[in-house]
């Protein structure tokens, strides 16, 4: 079902209904000036059979303070008059720009990289498996839609009306939802890979997307004080004498080659990473019972090709509870290594295969990606939500911004999984 075909009988609630030219939401500051129905017109048209004209506009930001940081994510409904005199309602999710983020960027702009992922990359990917006999969808439709803004917005289908729903980011995935995600991670990662075999590199905007060499090295700088921070933090945490000081030599290390980390190793098996494949960017469909039916991904901004550990890590560390993170962890990358052959063979890989003890390899080798997953992903994941957290505090180094980050890294939830997390990393070398 598209968004253009909802019903009219998933109500918007009657307290935010306004006019065809007001739009409703918890954060007025946040919605721009320009954002209203008359924009939706033209796409409307071509999408709602009988469409006549819009009678109701509705828009409000989707998410919690800390669910998402670089973009704004908002809900859009539209009850609309059709020609036969009946109504629908229309409901798409949006996703606005905050200029804080544009700015750091310097000029790669998120929404030029997500937009080529949503026009050229899924489709061409679904193609793939659909020629050979197989059906798979990685996200949610994508609509043009054309606004003054000079960054521009992704316009997309509203999966919750597929019965998509988010897992609670606080609670963490269970051993059937990690698998889920596994699965269609390595659907994605065979079909990329078989992308470039067949055809060639990405291209930058893709391939690179926002990790160019300056943005890089400006991360480099802002993340040295929040590394010290951390540090700090993570010496008041029980068991950190056994680690704490191979992890900062380390960390010292690293810093010197930050930007040689993130490309990829020709020699090594490598595929176009979600990039940013943490909890609140996975859906999951489920039937009237509960059952699952589909998993699909959303935020294809951060984008990058590589080694696959980069997203393992990320999900694996960040996102699972704490009962199955480590218990299962080898499990889970054979549960993936399995699927991933699976679907490399279904595509006709021209390549050598990559063998279970490839990944392993590569994990043991970019343990590094553990360590990021660890400090940001997992204390983002793992924060109860406060209106502190915004993405000038989290990348800032204010006052405020300092009070923030240590909130998250000495919340009770985050040092249950780091305690047990960061000597783990330690045990198999990610610090050497």
């Amino acid at each position: 079902m598209s968004t253009a075909d909802a019903n009219i009988n998933n109500k918007i609630e009657p307290d935010t209904v306004k006019s065809a030219t007001e739009s409703t939401t918890t954060n007025v500051s946040q919605i721009p000036d320009w954002l209203n129905a008359d924009l939706f017109v033209k796409l409307l048209e071509q999408n709602v059979s009988d469409f006549k004209q819009i009678k109701s506009f509705t828009i409000k930001p989707t998410q919690e303070a800390g669910d998402n940081y670089s973009t704004i994510m908002t809900s859009v409904q539209l009850e609309v008059e059709l020609k036969t005199g009946n109504s629908k309602l229309v409901s798409y999710m949006l996703k606005l720009p905050i200029e804080y983020v544009q700015k750091l960027l310097k000029g790669t702009n998120v929404f030029d990289v997500e937009s080529n992922m949503y026009r050229v990359v899924i489709p061409e990917l679904e193609k793939l498996y659909s020629d050979a006999g197989v059906e798979v969808k990685f996200g949610p439709k994508y609509y043009e839609l054309e606004t003054p803004s000079e960054f521009g917005v992704i316009l997309m289908e509203d999966l919750r009306l597929r019965g998509c729903k988010n897992v609670k980011r606080l609670e963490g995935f269970d051993k059937e939802h990690t698998e889920r995600a596994l699965k269609k991670l390595a659907q994605w990662h065979a079909g990329t890979a078989v992308r470039v075999a067949l055809k060639g590199e990405y291209p930058k905007v893709v391939s690179t997307g926002i990790f160019t060499e300056q943005f890089v090295k400006m991360m480099k700088d802002m993340n040295e004080q929040s590394t010290k921070l951390f540090n700090e933090c993570v010496r008041t945490y029980n068991g950190h004498e056994v680690y704490v000081d191979a992890m900062e030599n380390f960390q010292k290390r690293v810093s010197e080659e930050f930007v040689s980390i993130l490309h990829g190793d020709p020699n090594e098996f490598n595929v176009l990473n979600h990039g940013d494949f943490w909890a609140n960017n996975i859906m999951f469909q489920y039937d009237a019972v509960g059952k699952f039916k589909e998993t699909y991904f959303v935020d294809f901004q951060c984008c990058r090709y590589g080694s696959p550990v980069n997203d393992l890590y990320n999900l694996l560390i960040s996102s699972t509870s704490l009962e199955i993170k480590l218990k299962h962890f080898d499990y889970f990358v054979k549960y993936y290594h399995d699927n991933l052959v699976e679907n490399l063979k279904l595509l006709k890989y021209p390549n050598k295969l990559p063998t279970l003890k490839d990944i392993h390899i590569a994990l043991y080798k970019h343990g590094i990606f553990g360590l990021f997953a660890a400090n940001g992903h997992m204390a983002i994941v793992l924060l109860e939500p406060t209106p502190d957290a915004t993405i000038e505090n989290l990348l800032g180094a204010t006052p405020e911004s300092v009070v923030f980050k240590k909130q998250m890294f000495m919340s009770k939830r985050y040092r249950e999984h780091a305690e047990v997390v960061l000597p783990w990393l330690y045990y198999r070398g990610a610090f050497e």
